[in-house]
């Protein structure tokens, strides 16, 4: 069984290696650009490098935290897509480097790294936290426990399709218990100081979990597309069945659900307080093209998505399963892109006009680009599907049983 998977998995090599190519080509390509814009637009350059940052990095993220739920929680899901999850833990080395051009652009993104922060009391009482040094450290922190997190799952998932002993799967298991913890921790301090900090006077303790929630959003999109393809060739497609499938769409629907519920909590709680710390980052954000973009938002990432979601019948329809998850992808840009940029408006300046950038579309694929490749190039590092996990072999003879039944 073991040497058929393998074999199987090598024949798969070549068509990854297709998309990693194409996917490099476009990521080369993207950061070409992105450079030219570097020297001619630096303060935009980064700007738009930061979104796009933020935006590829919650799948790393949410590769992550959904690895480590299904070792909690196991299922057949899980198991379908396991290896696609692990390829993107194994991102966050790439996505460590991929941070360095952001402590270039501390000065041009953070307004409390200017000297007149010191004069403004609201940003004086907060700059024990928000400091350069400690900004760095903490970000350093942050990738450790991440990498640490991931290479222990990759390497404990590693040695189980080596042998049939079960100690393997126990420490996975034993792991993702306060790794979950640890991520939620992380994660949460991440979004403060990476997004939330680009506007210091403002503050709100759903943040942090909206952020949190787009990932695993953005993540369970993603997987879908790479795994469709995948489903109708061996050894996936008798893993990745209709029904695996349409699993996969009622998770993506409960992120949509969990996103609209945490960010009209969010409005909800800021709009009924009224205070002018909290009420302004709404006010920005609610005139003008930003509202449109605001109402965009509510329709295609939570009414649409929803609608077609919810109903079995047309969420076992593959094709509007993949466009909805394309659509949700794009969507989730767009949310960030409402989240960040207004934040750069100039000062004095209380509604800034919506507008695109070249350069946000052009590091969004060029550090998608990046990622894309890397991902397949992890992809197809290990057997398509983890080997010796003795939860697996229960779950087969459980739906085999339900199957003859």
């Amino acid at each position: 069984m073991n040497e058929q998977i393998i074999e199987q998995s090598e024949a798969l090599k070549p068509n990854f290696k297709g998309k990693q190519n194409k996917a490099l080509i476009l990521g080369v390509g993207g950061i070409a650009l992105g450079v030219i814009g570097y020297f001619t637009q630096s303060e935009q350059f980064f700007r738009s490098y930061l979104l796009a940052y933020i935006y590829w990095l919650s799948l790393s993220l949410g590769c992550l935290v959904i690895l480590m739920i299904h070792h909690l929680a196991g299922g057949r899901w899980g198991f379908s897509i396991r290896r696609m999850l692990e390829a993107g833990t194994r991102t966050f080395g790439l996505m460590f480097i991929l941070f360095l051009p952001i402590l270039l652009g501390l000065h041009d993104l953070y307004s409390w790294t200017h000297a007149e922060a010191a004069n403004d009391f609201f940003l004086s009482q907060k700059l024990p936290y928000l400091n350069v040094p400690f900004f760095i450290a903490r970000a350093l922190f942050y990738f450790i426990v991440w990498g640490l997190l991931s290479y222990l799952l990759n390497k404990w998932s590693s040695q189980q399709d080596q042998t049939t002993d079960t100690n393997p799967t126990h420490k996975l298991v034993n792991l993702s218990g306060p790794g979950v913890v640890a991520f939620a921790l992380t994660a949460t301090f991440a979004a403060v100081d990476w997004i939330m900090s680009l506007e210091p006077h403002w503050y709100s303790t759903m943040f942090a979990v909206i952020y949190m929630v787009g990932a695993a959003l953005l993540t369970w999109a993603f997987i879908i597309l790479v795994a469709v393809p995948l489903s109708n060739k061996e050894p996936l497609n008798q893993l990745l069945t209709n029904e695996r499938l349409r699993d996969l769409g009622t998770f993506m629907l409960a992120c949509v659900m969990l996103w609209a519920y945490t960010s009209f909590s969010q409005l909800l709680i800021i709009w009924g307080g009224n205070l002018p710390e909290e009420i302004t980052w709404y006010m920005t954000r609610l005139h003008g093209g930003w509202l449109i973009l605001g109402i965009a938002l509510v329709a295609f990432h939570f009414l649409v998505p929803f609608v077609l979601l919810i109903s079995s019948q047309i969420k076992k329809r593959i094709p509007i399963l993949v466009t909805v998850a394309a659509g949700l992808m794009l969507m989730r840009f767009l949310d960030l892109f409402w989240i960040t940029a207004p934040a750069f408006r100039e000062h004095g300046e209380f509604h800034a006009p919506l507008s695109f950038h070249w350069l946000d579309i052009v590091l969004l694929i060029g550090i998608g680009g990046l990622w894309v490749a890397y991902f397949f190039f992890q992809l197809q590092k290990r057997p398509i599907i983890a080997m010796n996990d003795p939860r697996f072999e229960h779950l087969l003879g459980q739906e085999d049983a339900h199957n003859h039944g």
